[in-house]
């Protein structure tokens, strides 16, 4: 009897030792948006690797990066729909050259179910829908930066002698544009924008809706599209000849400039001398372009520009 409750002492006495070291351990190293991460978090993620300082505040902005982007996802309420991504996951077999039932042979072969497959495809497609938004957000230029720029610009092209007045007709086109990559090439591109044109005929979206989500112009794109007036001479050769021949609100058939993969819709038309505004949109372009390439490059660095990060005891 004196054995067992020994042996049973020696327990109790073992439980609240480990939960005292559990409880010395479990504490808040830093908060991300008022999230907290818990030092156990960090001794998950860094296994059996030695804890030094420095593989800490690796492992800590780790954690860091994935809460940012699992909130981005929940703030931008980004939905994938099941045809997008079995349309998505066909478009993998024919890149690969192979046909969807040795796809299927594939994934069972490394045991992968067809369902987690899908799950991390369509966790793909919605981190690259976030990631657009979030550098859509991200990009802000300032009315002053495109005054001075505009007047650099118009200044240079004054002393080089090409400096032209514009006048006539301007139009106002709203346009989603697409770009290639080695997951979505020109038929894909193309095929989708066709997709987008019939949701937006039946109803399902607006073209200012889908400029929003899916185009890659950025700065238009979070204006619905919008491009503002502007004479048709500023746009790529088959951009405006296609704004050209389109009558007003109507939907163009999808097209490819040097830039990637356009529709577009003529919302106006107007007379007038628009040259100081010309030099400006020009400006402001040049301004958005800058930041969209550079917000691009590292879209996490984005997110944690907005976010609200402490370290703490680090």
């Amino acid at each position: 009897m004196k054995l067992v409750k020994s042996l049973f002492a020696v327990a109790i006495a073992t439980i609240t030792l480990t939960q005292t070291a559990q409880a010395f351990e479990e504490r808040v190293v830093a908060l991300v948006n008022d999230t907290p991460i818990m030092q156990s978090q960090i001794r998950t993620m860094l296994g059996k690797k030695t804890v030094t300082k420095a593989s800490q505040r690796m492992a800590i902005d780790q954690l860091i990066d994935d809460i940012l982007v699992q909130q981005a996802m929940r703030e931008a309420n980004v939905t994938i729909s099941p045809q997008a991504v079995h349309q998505a996951v066909e478009n993998v077999a024919i890149q690969n050259g192979i046909t969807y039932g040795q796809l299927l042979d594939t994934l069972d072969y490394q045991g992968i179910t067809l369902e987690e497959f899908k799950h991390n495809i369509a966790q793909q497609m919605a981190m690259e829908q976030v990631r657009h938004i979030s550098i859509g957000k991200s990009i802000q230029v300032s009315p002053q930066q495109v005054q001075t720029l505009a007047k650099e610009l118009m200044a240079k092209d004054k002393s080089a002698g090409k400096l032209k007045t514009v006048m006539g007709k301007e139009h106002r086109i709203s346009h989603i544009l697409l770009k290639t990559n080695p997951i979505l090439n020109d038929r894909q591109a193309k095929a989708k924008l066709n997709s987008l044109i019939a949701d937006i005929n039946s109803g399902k979206t607006t073209f200012e809706e889908a400029a929003k989500v899916h185009s890659v112009d950025y700065a238009s794109g979070a204006d619905g599209g919008d491009l503002g007036f502007n004479p048709l001479g500023i746009y790529a050769p088959e951009f405006a000849d296609v704004a050209s021949k389109s009558k007003k609100n109507q939907i163009s058939a999808p097209f490819k400039s040097q830039f990637g993969w356009h529709i577009l819709k003529v919302t106006d038309v107007r007379n007038s001398d628009r040259t100081e505004d010309a030099y400006h949109q020009r400006a402001y372009q040049q301004l958005v372009n800058k930041q969209a390439e550079e917000a691009s490059k590292d879209w996490i660095k984005t997110l944690r520009k907005a976010a609200n990060i402490q370290y703490i005891g680090q």
